[in-house]
């Protein structure tokens, strides 16, 4: 009798194998570990806006193009600000990230599939550990990773830079061919497609309304991002070499 495969075994098999090697696990922190609809980041955006008003004396409207442009510039605001302006960034993070975290909703979900990851996980981030505990914790991911890289532990200097990621990687002894990072910025996974990892564009649903920059939702389809998902934590559950099961043929 002939065997009948269904395809979508066939496709999450093909994808599983490529994560077969994966032990490392990175994630961004916003907008990847909770969704972009919670509007956590637009209270960091006008709080930086605010910073940016008061340090270079602007308008809200030259404020707000500034920003803009240095966070794509740059990869943060901070880093246009101490470059073109030479602003002191001392005080500039605990200001944007002194916000209600409590939008975020919890998600268990996501920590059941986290926690069933094999090996390391860690997240990467442009803000501050202070700011990613805050918001693992509303998650309910508090303890589950074993390491939190931040914005100070890069000595400021943001991704997308190559430094960041090589002084992230050696810190903590990672092999980068047996990674697989997580990002909701395409320009983010550049790098690690380079040094060999798994790489996993994370985009709003497709119900979410967001106001975002044009650019920030560019590249879904770039050679170094080789998938794409609004559904993280069923995207893992898919992908998990230690509880992936190959679904039978039908005879």
């Amino acid at each position: 009798m002939m065997n009948v495969h269904d395809p979508r075994a066939t496709e999450l098999d093909a994808r599983g194998a490529r994560f077969a090697r994966v032990d490392t696990w990175i994630f961004d922190l916003d907008n990847t570990l909770y969704p972009a609809a919670t509007d956590l980041f637009a209270q960091v955006d006008a709080k930086i806006r605010a910073f940016v008003m008061e340090a270079l004396g602007t308008t809200p409207d030259e404020a707000k193009r500034l920003q803009k442009d240095y966070y794509r510039r740059y990869g943060t605001t901070l880093r246009g600000l101490m470059l073109e302006h030479g602003v002191s960034p001392d005080g500039f993070l605990d200001f944007v990230h002194d916000i209600d975290h409590s939008v975020i909703p919890p998600d268990p979900d996501l920590v059941a599939a986290i926690r069933a990851l094999p090996g390391r996980r860690f997240v990467m981030t442009n803000g501050t550990r202070t700011h990613a505990e805050k918001v693992t914790a509303r998650i309910g991911l508090s303890g589950v990773f074993d390491d939190i890289f931040d914005i100070v532990a890069a000595d400021l200097l943001p991704k997308p830079n190559r430094e960041t990621y090589d002084r992230f990687l050696h810190g903590a002894g990672i092999e980068p061919t047996r990674a697989a990072m997580f990002e909701d910025l395409s320009r983010n996974l550049t790098v690690p497609h380079t040094l060999g990892m798994r790489t996993v564009l994370v985009v709003p649903g497709p119900d979410e309304a967001l106001g975002r920059e044009a650019w920030e939702s560019e590249g879904a389809d770039a050679p170094h991002v080789e998938w794409v998902t609004h559904d993280l934590a069923g995207f893992l559950a898919e992908v998990n070499p230690a509880a992936r099961q190959i679904a039978p043929e039908i005879d």
